[in-house]
């Protein structure tokens, strides 16, 4: 007995060498190549959640802030399986308020099939204005996509996810946004950048941290940078700025960013450049005219009172910004504190919408490119936010997911399990860009696909052209209400009247 028991237990430990061999090799899934042999206990409960779940435990549509459904379609999509869902909606939608409902058209278009001469695998979407154009800068253009990657740092994340998400956004054609942190060798890999410019300027700073313009110049004459976003707060901590943990600062980030080691770096949470909207205008100008690229801006909702001077103060064409883009307060990539997570700033519908009316109504939303940010990137989520007047919506928690995040929570210490928003060398080593580059790339042109999807079926050509008319919100009294009055717009509104290039490449 004691003999069978060993030979028992010596081929037990050689196959668990065998395992954590093969794992360590692999480079497909980062979960086991971090943790050998153990990882595959989580893809097992994976497997059997489903059942488990009917139980104990939550359902598909309990998990926050994203839940196990919409984590599947994520997961689903970047790797080309097949995220379809079966036996109808679990979704209680008529005790469900504020669920809205995208309304079909009787006679949707067709939609082109492959080997037809217009069908396109990679169901491109340029944006349906030229971003720049309204104040004539020498570098407008018409971004390529109307997804795309959404401001995160890197520090926030490690080289090897910048890395991913920078040659999936080039294999995709879309932009990615460099985050706050500054430019990075991850960030030169090949995709286009808009440069995000926060209070603490980093890689825009002299040797005493002063904004500098010239270094400004420079950086984006030795980069792929096609805009500038000036952050004013983020959704994940509004009115804090930025907040780099210590525990996530290396030499090479402290180097990049200009900041000592062992101290959280804080940006602060005012732009020590201006203070009012009069020199915010003169600010975003000065770049303007220094670089030639479209400058705009970035900002969590809070009172209402900027949006109203800085439409006031644009309508005379003088001076203005090129784009701003609306991060809900939902949105999260950043560490804050849990207050300002959940109490401070308006979610994404409710703040973009105050935005938008406040230059509708003044007759000069064509003349600005709006962005939209927050949990947007889901088919229905970004329809909705076309509706509301975004020309462009930017993904991060949903690109990080692409990329091999399973929602661990663990952002903020350094310590997340498949190397995306750490710098722990071993848990980073996991990560591979170039087959995670390719994931990122899938998810994006998935979720370009089944926009182009629901537009069709709302007999339009392109996601811009869906107005709040095809929108309905449902009560909890078996009642529906149009969401053009849901939110206040009027005719017209949310729709860009310039089309010209409206049409989706195909």
């Amino acid at each position: 007995m004691g003999r069978r028991l060993r030979n028992l237990a010596g081929i037990a430990a050689a196959g668990a060498a065998a395992v954590t061999a093969y794992d360590l090799r692999q480079k497909r899934h980062t979960i086991l190549r971090n943790f050998p042999v153990l990882g595959h206990a989580r893809y097992f409960l994976e497997e059997v959640g489903p059942e488990l779940r009917q139980y104990i435990v939550t359902s598909n549509t309990e998990e926050r802030p994203f839940n196990r459904d919409q984590r599947r379609w994520i997961y689903a999509s970047s790797k080309q399986e097949n995220n379809y869902f079966a036996f109808g909606t679990s979704k209680d939608l008529e005790v469900s308020p504020n669920y809205f409902i995208i309304k079909h058209s009787p006679f949707p278009l067709r939609s082109p099939l492959p080997g037809e001469a217009d069908y396109d695998d990679r169901y491109r979407i340029p944006v349906a204005k030229v971003m720049g154009a309204a104040r004539g800068r020498a570098k407008a253009f018409r971004p390529a996509s109307v997804i795309n990657v959404s401001a995160m740092s890197f520090g926030a994340l490690s080289s090897n996810a910048i890395s991913a998400l920078n040659q999936g956004a080039k294999i995709a054609g879309c932009l990615h946004n460099t985050g706050e942190g500054g430019i990075s060798p991850y960030h030169q890999q090949g995709g286009e950048l808009i440069w995000q410019l926060g209070s603490g300027y980093f890689g825009a700073r002299d040797a005493d941290g002063r904004f500098d313009l010239d270094r400004v110049v420079e950086t984006v004459a030795a980069n792929p940078v096609r805009a500038i976003e000036i952050k004013l707060s983020q959704g994940a901590k509004p009115g804090l700025g930025g907040v780099l943990p210590a525990a996530k600062i290396t030499p090479e980030i402290s180097a990049i960013r200009g900041v000592p080691l062992g101290r959280d770096c804080i940006s602060p949470a005012a732009h020590p450049e201006f203070h009012d909207v009069d020199g915010l205008l003169d600010f975003a100008e000065r770049i303007a005219d220094a670089t030639g690229l479209p400058v705009g801006i970035k900002s969590a909702i809070g009172e209402s009172s900027l949006w109203s001077e800085l439409a006031e103060a644009m309508v005379s064409g003088e001076r203005g910004v090129d784009f701003i883009t609306v991060d809900g307060g939902e949105g999260g990539t950043g560490a804050g504190p849990l207050v300002f997570t959940d109490q401070v700033a308006l979610p994404f519908k409710v703040g973009f919408s105050r935005v938008y009316r406040e230059f509708a109504k003044r007759g000069i939303a064509d003349r600005v490119v709006f962005i939209g940010s927050g949990k947007l990137g889901f088919p229905h989520e970004s329809t909705l936010a076309f509706g509301l007047g975004c020309d462009m919506v930017n993904v991060a928690r949903e690109a990080m997911m692409a990329i091999g995040c399973i929602q661990a929570q663990r952002c903020h210490n350094g310590k997340c399990p498949t190397g995306v928003a750490t710098q722990n060398r071993w848990l980073v080593h996991g990560l591979d860009p170039e087959l995670k580059s390719a994931r990122l790339a899938n998810y994006v042109i998935t979720l370009r696909k089944d926009l182009l999807s629901l537009s069709r079926a709302c007999g339009v050509t392109h996601p811009a052209l869906i107005s709040l008319d095809h929108v309905d919100v449902l009560d909890d009294r078996f009642g529906a209400s149009s969401a053009r009055d849901v939110f206040g717009y009027e005719p017209g509104w949310g729709v860009p009247t310039v089309t010209s290039g409206v049409r989706p490449q195909m």
